[in-house]
């Protein structure tokens, strides 16, 4: 006799085998590659590339050379700055858009720039900063200068074509969260004596935590590895992690060491993702709690004034 299974049960049994190529594509794409990078990194350099399958540390220790610490210090310094100074921009452009009626138009013109590719955006940007280029050129013209400034090849303009490359990952969560938000509730703590200023800072920043912790996570993570744009825009002084790993790989050919600094950044990123999800569950139980405890003190007064009718 066939069984027939119930409704959860086959919710259950569709739910896996809808998830189940998902699995498998993971599995194969990403969890086979990242086992292979830490094996990789726990054994012996090749003399000519490759490895050898002899377990060592060597190239964990190879990381503690002065150089590569200075490298290390330089990415997280340019990371942070760039990740700090995309929040603080997106902030009012993701205000700006939960306000106003515009929102479609708005997402456009945030979206458009992904349209294109980043190698492209990267190559605009140094016709613009490069001695000759744009601003150079109209600066000589108006008589503000006699010669080309040095605005290409530091960390300076590798700060700012990675805001430019990765504003929109703080905008989008940013104003996700803030479209949710409640702005009648700046208007009470203004009558109650707050000015604007600490009214966004003590009633919108935390209720607008998650989209906070997210900006941050989607723009500190790509940033913290990013390669193209130090290499094009930077000089010899903003050599960052990635351009680390892609010059052990294919100049010196030291594939324990190009491992060993992408389980740094594999590490980042998943305290990073972790990070995120705890804010998220936190959240989400203090909701509930305060939903509860609204449902709570809800009932209490109705049944203090259904007990005061009865009287």
């Amino acid at each position: 006799m066939k069984r027939v299974l119930k409704p959860r049960e086959r919710e259950q049994l569709l739910g896996t085998i809808y998830g189940y190529p998902m699995g498998l594509w993971f599995t194969l794409f990403f969890t086979v590659p990242l086992g292979i990078i830490i094996l990789y990194s726990f054994m012996k350099r090749g003399l000519y590339g490759g490895v050898e399958a002899q377990f060592t540390l060597t190239a964990y220790k190879q990381m503690f050379n002065p150089s590569f610490g200075l490298v290390v210090f330089r990415t997280l310094w340019i990371s942070v700055v760039s990740t700090f100074l995309c929040i603080l921009i997106a902030i009012p452009c993701g205000y700006a858009m939960a306000k106003s009626k515009h929102q479609t138009f708005l997402l456009f013109l945030i979206i458009i720039p992904f349209w294109t590719n980043s190698l492209i955006r990267i190559y605009a940007w140094i016709s613009i900063l490069s001695t000759e280029g744009f601003i150079n050129s109209l600066l000589m013209r108006m008589g503000l200068i006699d010669e080309g400034l040095k605005l290409i090849y530091n960390n300076g303009a590798v700060i700012l074509v990675l805001i430019y490359m990765y504003l929109p990952f703080a905008i989008l969560p940013l104003f996700t969260t803030i479209d949710k938000f409640d702005f009648s509730l700046l208007d009470a703590a203004r009558d109650l004596g707050a000015s604007k200023l600490e009214a966004i800072l003590k009633v919108m920043f935390p209720n607008i935590k998650s989209g906070l912790s997210t900006a941050f996570i989607f723009t500190f993570i790509p940033i913290f590895g990013a390669y193209t744009v130090p290499l094009l825009v930077g000089g010899k002084d903003s050599t960052m992690i990635g351009n680390i790993i892609v010059d052990q790989v294919s100049k010196t050919r030291n594939w324990p060491l190009a491992s060993a600094f992408s389980m740094i950044l594999t590490l980042i990123s998943l305290v990073g993702v972790f990070w995120m999800l705890t804010n998220g569950k936190r959240e989400q139980s203090q909701k509930e709690n305060k939903k509860t405890s609204q449902q709570a003190l809800e009932h209490n007064i109705k049944t203090h004034h259904s007990q005061r009718g009865v009287k």
